[in-house]
């Protein structure tokens, strides 16, 4: 099933708690710590556009990266003035008609990819597409996090919408698994259900280091989440700064 198909009707209600100017102003940071103020970004993962909005505000000009149909035109939807360019596209075969100075993916979009090797690609299309010296700055949810979180189901009873979230993560593959049981209230008063099922991957700081070396970036740091503190494996979030140097090929 596609991620985020009927769910993404609702989920800028559900995430309402979700701190996106944090996790946009944390990335900005990082992203004028290492030079880039300005310019041309990306952003792959950028579902229904929220934090593509805020780094327009920051004075970025954007273009939003998503394989789901329907959270883009969610992301359309919602655009006021911003020159925002939303695309349509798998990360895994990025294609851009120039290189950018920087790119971004925040709220965990990189544990979407579960497989290791599509991670990688991933990675190196990101290299094709930087200039030279270029910053890819994303943030990762932890194999701790996911540990933590276990077997569980947790529910949401809302006016228009609910929803059931059952998870379970598989600590040998370290792939955590959750069945999305959406009920979105129609104009006629009954609730139309969706069903979807969701997988990230709790990816270890040693292999995300690999992965940034064989895609021909170079990692300038990782950090915990919100901090200038050094990422380490008991985090509950991580954002990596990778940048293409002149020794990547």
């Amino acid at each position: 099933m596609e991620a985020y198909g009927g769910f993404a009707q609702v989920y800028d209600e559900f995430m309402d708690n979700v701190d996106y100017h944090q996790w946009c102003g944390y990335a900005v940071k990082l992203l004028k710590k290492y030079g880039v103020s300005d310019g041309q970004l990306v952003e792959i993962g950028c579902g229904t556009g929220t934090g593509t909005m805020l780094f327009a505000k920051e004075g970025y000009q954007m273009i939003g990266i998503d394989i789901s149909q329907e959270m883009l035109e969610i992301a359309e939807s919602k655009k006021e003035e911003e020159n925002i360019l939303y695309v349509l596209q798998d990360a895994t075969e990025l294609e851009l008609p120039y290189t950018v100075p920087a790119m971004v993916s925040i709220g965990d979009s990189m544990n979407y990819i579960t497989d290791y090797g599509d991670f990688t690609m991933v990675l190196k299309r990101v290299n094709e597409f930087l200039d030279q010296d270029g910053i890819f700055v994303f943030d990762l949810k932890t194999r701790k996090y996911f540990s933590e979180i276990g077997e569980t189901t947790i529910a949401e009873d809302r006016e228009e919408c609910s929803f059931i979230w059952e998870n379970y993560f598989d600590e040998e593959t370290n792939i955590n698994e959750y069945y999305l049981s959406v009920f979105v209230r129609g104009d006629d008063g009954r609730y139309d259900k969706y069903e979807e099922e969701h997988f990230q991957r709790g990816y270890t700081l040693q292999e995300v280091r690999q992965a940034v070396e064989m895609s021909g970036l170079k990692i300038e740091n990782i950090y915990e989440a919100f901090s200038d503190n050094e990422g380490n494996e008991e985090n509950d979030r991580v954002y990596v700064v990778a940048r293409k140097t002149s020794e990547t090929k």
